[in-house]
């Protein structure tokens, strides 16, 4: 007999919750007649709820879980990150109620490729195998080519949906094809085990060749320059609430794969890919802030905002060193720290964006002028958002700004203290376009007369964001307990 393997469920309770909860929403919409679709969105938002309640069970019952022969493993890295991902499903939640009813989509469908996409982004903190981490990232992507074209009849929803696809597939191409090479040198799919094998391997170029396409695989997906060309069009075409989605969980997603790859399978080789993501790190900011400056559209402008600060996070891994486990540490708190402050700043912003997106369609930044006579609440917290996604003192993104720019100065090197420059200096820069934004809401006449009507469900997210903005700023202390004790490096036995 083929002997039955041991599964600890309760480890994959989570997960299990939120692939039943999306299963159930689209089911639950064949059912529910006219208005009463809109049910399906609360349905959702109580599967978050349940799997988050599970996250948290896992965390009171401490100790690390494993399945699958390991390759599943629930520690403190991974319950962290599965948090974080369950809370932006809540608030993307929130963002949807209104929005995706008015677009005349269907929300059966909708939610159901929201929530599976997230079942993807919770699996991935506990890969430690390069096919569970691979099957975890492409769940994430592939619901979300569906998501960006869900305005069927709109063109520049047509083609950033395609462009998405098809730089998404090419992205899966080139990331197998360097994990094929990577697994030929190293023999096995384990992340520690490719640690092992690419510490005694010999450093060939073939095998360099390898690790350098694992790395452009991801950089797709975190859309960092070069790699960055399909995320301004799919951004503008998609339905803003699966813009913020993509902005922050997508991408976050990619950051999780990235770390568990660069600080643990390919740390024995960080000095051949660490200046590389560096070089990467300064080019993606740079050319990130420049555009943006440039862009008319504010959904655009906050797409080539969202590259720059892909740059900012890539910063902490040019600094890693081999073998140095205390600046890696360092490096990978600042990363996790920039990711939580991030999701707060950017699901904001697009919060207000949605409610001023179902007035205004074309989503241009003139729309925004007098927001702050018509809608003072909506401008006040948007501003707040601006003013932390630049780095302003009291808020959230002053520290994720200070704890990228501790780990690059803390690594002792000329790098660091060029990497460390770089981010003061477009730090600069990205004020220009942030306050423009926030100029014209205040100081501009309004084009129309009337408030804005945000609904409950998206009110209240932007409420909560404004208030965690403001208050993590001014105590980050718990988020930076967070962050530092949930490292992989940390984590690891």
């Amino acid at each position: 007999m083929i002997p039955i393997p041991q599964i600890d469920w309760f480890a994959l309770a989570p997960e299990i919750s939120l692939t039943a909860a999306a299963l159930l929403v689209m089911l639950a919409e064949l059912f529910l007649p006219g208005e009463r679709k809109r049910l399906v969105n609360p349905l959702a938002l109580a599967g978050v709820l349940i799997s988050l309640g599970f996250v948290i069970a896992l965390a009171a019952d401490g100790g690390t879980r494993g399945a699958f022969g390991n390759a599943f493993v629930v520690d403190s890295y991974a319950l962290m990150f599965k948090a974080f991902f369950l809370a932006v499903a809540a608030f993307v939640l929130l963002l949807s109620y209104r929005y995706i009813g008015e677009i005349k989509t269907y929300q059966g469908e909708y939610y159901f490729l929201l929530l599976s996409s997230f079942v993807g982004m919770l699996l991935m903190p506990s890969a430690r195998d390069l096919v569970m981490l691979f099957v975890g990232l492409e769940l994430v992507s592939v619901p979300g080519f569906i998501m960006a074209g869900l305005r069927k009849f709109d063109l520049r929803s047509n083609e950033g949906a395609l462009k998405f696809f098809l730089i998404g597939v090419l992205s899966v191409a080139v990331l197998l094809f360097g994990l094929s090479i990577v697994y030929g040198f190293t023999g096995t799919t384990d992340l520690q085990g490719v640690a092992q094998g690419l510490a005694a391997a010999p450093r060939e170029p073939l095998l360099l060749a390898g690790l350098l396409f694992v790395i452009v695989g991801f950089a797709f997906k975190i859309s960092a320059v070069p790699f960055h060309f399909w995320a301004p069009d799919t951004y503008e075409g998609a339905p803003v609430p699966i813009t913020a989605f993509l902005s922050v969980a997508s991408k976050a997603a990619g950051f999780v794969g990235m770390l568990q790859i660069c600080f643990v399978a390919f740390a024995p080789l960080a000095d051949v890919w660490a200046p590389m993501l560096g070089i990467i790190a300064v080019i993606t900011m740079t050319f990130g802030n420049l555009v943006a400056i440039q862009q008319r559209n504010i959904v655009r402008l906050f797409a080539y905002s969202s590259i720059a600060h892909a740059g900012y996070m890539l910063v902490p891994f040019g600094v890693v060193q081999a073998g140095n486990d205390g600046v890696n540490q360092q490096a990978m708190a600042g990363v996790l720290m920039y990711l939580i402050a991030y999701a707060i700043m950017n699901i904001g912003a697009f919060a207000v964006i949605t409610a001023v997106a179902r007035r205004h369609p074309a989503r241009q930044v003139g729309d925004y002028a007098g927001l702050g006579s018509q809608s003072p609440g909506l401008a006040f917290a948007l501003t707040l958002f601006l003013l932390s996604l630049g780095g302003i003192p009291p808020l959230v993104g002053l520290w994720a700004k200070f704890f990228i720019f501790t780990a690059a100065v803390n690594a002792g090197t000329s790098f660091g203290y060029f990497l460390a420059g770089a981010v003061v200096v477009n730090s600069v820069i990205a004020m220009f376009y942030y306050l423009a934004i926030a100029r014209t809401m205040w100081m501009d006449e309004p084009a129309h007369t009337g408030r804005i009507a945000s609904g409950k469900a998206l009110g209240f997210a932007v409420g909560v964001l404004a208030l965690l903005a403001l208050a993590s700023g001014l105590y980050p202390q718990p988020f930076r307990n967070a962050a530092e004790q949930s490292t992989l490096l940390s984590a690891a036995p």
